[in-house]
C-alpha cells in the first residue's frame, strides 16, 4: 500500500504486543531454569525411591 508501513488487507509486518503489556508477558514455566530445577527434582525423587525400596 502506498505510503502505508502495513497491508491493511493482511496486516503486513506485524511489530509484536506493545511495551509492558501484561497479558503478553511470558511464564518462564519452559525456561532453562525451571527445567533444570525440574530435572534436578526428579533425580532427587528417583534417589529417595532406589534407597527406600
Amino acid at each position: 500500500m502506498k505510503g502505508r508501513k502495513r497491508c491493511r488487507m493482511h496486516g503486513g509486518t506485524n511489530p509484536g504486543a506493545p511495551e509492558r503489556n501484561s497479558n503478553a508477558r511470558k511464564h518462564g514455566g519452559r525456561s532453562a531454569r525451571a527445567m533444570a530445577a525440574a530435572r534436578y527434582l526428579r533425580e532427587i525423587a528417583r534417589l529417595v525411591r532406589e534407597v527406600d525400596c
